[in-house]
């Protein structure tokens, strides 16, 4: 064997070797990313193990690392896979587990869509996830509302919670007619977003209700009739714009009341009274105080009366010191005034001493 041959046999040698460890760690860590991968198999399989388990005896089609992935997405696997669970079981399959997800993601309340759509599949209603999840979302319960589609509800009008038991209207002549209606309902699931709730309702019927018994030319023709409120109700299509369908209006009770009519007209003539009154008192008022004027007339007069009698002492005197009047004219005057006094004297009654009509 020549130098050259053991040379080149020697370096053969080494090449084997060093693929042999190459080799080697390559195998170590083979089997470290193989244990790493059965770890972490393991580990999702303690946890959701028993999730699985129902996910392949009910055929749901949710697998370990869907259920990881929703964990990572912050979503309750559980839910989801109890929702998945009642699609399948009930024949659904339209909705997908990303629908699903999505939903309890916005908010949604997932077990309440899917029971909806179970029931209204059931009855024949034609209910997608799509709109059953906008209703949720929206905050209707969906669930409610395929129950009242399904079984009409009744609702009271008016509505006992606003403390009045029934409705109060006036016929033509005067009299008030209290009535009581229900209202039969079904929840229409195409206008259920968008759409006025109960309390439009009562007030239409209410209001309908008024006006019908408000058109009526007597108390009487109501209580022979009392279907015509419902039916002239009825007619007029109160359910427009609103999340219900009305089935039925039916009268439940119909009372007469109180004489409006005749209440207003006493109201009216007690007022005329006593406008009546104050302008009566107004005039007695100016004639009181006309008669204190024409008082005040009379003595501001005989006043002036006195005061001229007075200056009569005063101009005697100047006559008979001017000598325009003598003595025997002044007796004269004397006499006649005392003869004037006397006339009158006897012309005037005596009153008695006991007062006017004594003795």
């Amino acid at each position: 064997m020549t130098q050259d041959t053991l040379f080149l046999l020697l370096i053969q040698a080494g090449k084997s070797s060093d693929q042999t460890e190459l080799t080697d760690v390559l195998k170590w860590l083979g089997l470290g990313v193989l244990g790493i991968f059965l770890l972490f198999f393991l580990v999702l399989l303690l946890k959701f193990a028993n999730l699985y388990v129902r996910s392949v005896t009910t055929s749901a089609g949710i697998g370990l690392f869907d259920m990881f992935a929703m964990h990572l997405r912050k979503v309750n696997p559980a839910t989801i896979l109890d929702a998945k669970i009642m699609l399948v079981q009930s024949r659904i399959e339209a909705v997908s587990t990303r629908d699903l997800e999505a939903h309890l993601l916005a908010g949604g309340r997932v077990q309440k869509v899917v029971t909806a759509l179970i029931s209204a599949n059931r009855a024949g209603i034609d209910l997608d996830f799509r709109t059953a999840a906008g209703i949720d979302l929206a905050g209707r319960d969906v669930l409610d509302a395929v129950k009242t589609s399904v079984t009409p509800k009744v609702i009271d009008c008016p509505n006992p919670a606003s403390g009045k038991s029934e409705v109060a209207a006036v016929a033509k002549n005067g009299i008030q007619v209290l009535a009581k209606a229900r209202v039969t309902v079904r929840t229409n699931i195409k206008r259920l977003v968008g759409g006025a709730g109960e309390e439009t309702i009562i007030a239409r019927v209410g209001e309908g209700i008024v006006s019908t018994i408000g058109s009526k030319d007597s108390h009487k023709d109501v209580l022979e009739n009392p279907d015509s409120i419902s039916k002239t109700v009825l007619a007029r299509g109160l359910d427009a714009g609103t999340a219900f369908e009305i089935v039925s209006i039916d009268i439940a009770d119909v009372d007469i009341g109180v004489n409006i009519g005749a209440r207003l007209q006493a109201d009216q003539a007690e007022a005329d009274k006593r406008v009546a009154q104050a302008n009566a008192e107004k005039r007695r008022a100016m004639a009181v105080a006309a008669e204190q004027e024409f008082k005040a007339v009379v003595q501001e007069n005989r006043a002036k009366v006195v005061l001229a009698e007075a200056q009569v002492p005063l101009a005697i005197a100047e006559a008979l010191k001017s000598g325009n009047l003598g003595v025997m004219d002044l007796y004269r005057l004397k006499n006649i005034d005392s003869d004037t006094k006397m006339r009158s004297s006897l012309s005037t009654p005596e009153t008695p001493p006991g007062g006017e009509g004594a003795g």
